[in-house]
């Protein structure tokens, strides 16, 4: 059995504000929305994939409790150019908090906190495995091919540092014979 990521829920405080962070920041569209049952409140489908109904859904029923409703929700995108993209988009965004660039050697990462404090990852992977955790501030004003070229050197000594595709060709073994 293939386990992969499908959705997360996020219980907010204010609604349409959210809607338009995740439409505007990650480009996000409303799927469906409308009440989870008849006395209950609305809860908002977002998704960015036609072949996904929903990647992400909003649920007004977050209390006033300055604490985030989960850790965090991680977004993969294509490129290490596009997460230095989302750098400087959030950089230049004030809705957006707590903007931190890591890297943890098999990806490249942006963290930062939407409106109501709910942490998001955006990254890129790296043609790199690395045991984790790992976590390595990288400078935003490198271009992409430095970047990757930096995070190389800096992790090719740390333990399990080799090529992606031999760690998924031995996790792809491993999940076999389970």
């Amino acid at each position: 059995m293939k386990v992969s990521w499908s959705h997360t829920v996020l219980r907010v405080r204010d609604l349409e504000p959210m809607i338009e962070f995740y439409r505007d920041m990650l480009g996000f569209q409303v799927s469906d929305r409308g009440p989870l049952g008849p006395d209950g409140p609305e809860i908002v489908f977002m998704s960015g994939d036609p072949s996904d109904h929903h990647q992400f859904a909003l649920l007004p029923v977050r209390t006033d409790s300055p604490e985030s409703s989960l850790e965090h929700n991680a977004f993969r995108v294509d490129t290490v150019a596009d997460v230095k993209t989302m750098f400087d988009t959030v950089s230049n965004d004030p809705r957006c908090s707590r903007i931190m660039p890591l890297t943890h050697g098999n990806a490249v990462s942006v963290y930062f906190n939407d409106p109501e404090g709910n942490t998001i990852e955006v990254f890129a992977d790296t043609p790199w495995h690395v045991r984790q955790p790992q976590a390595r501030v990288w400078d935003p004003s490198l271009g992409a091919d430095e970047l990757l070229a930096w995070v190389e050197s800096e992790f090719r000594n740390e333990p399990e540092f080799g090529p992606m595709d031999e760690y998924r060709a031995r996790m792809a073994q491993r999940l076999e014979e389970v």
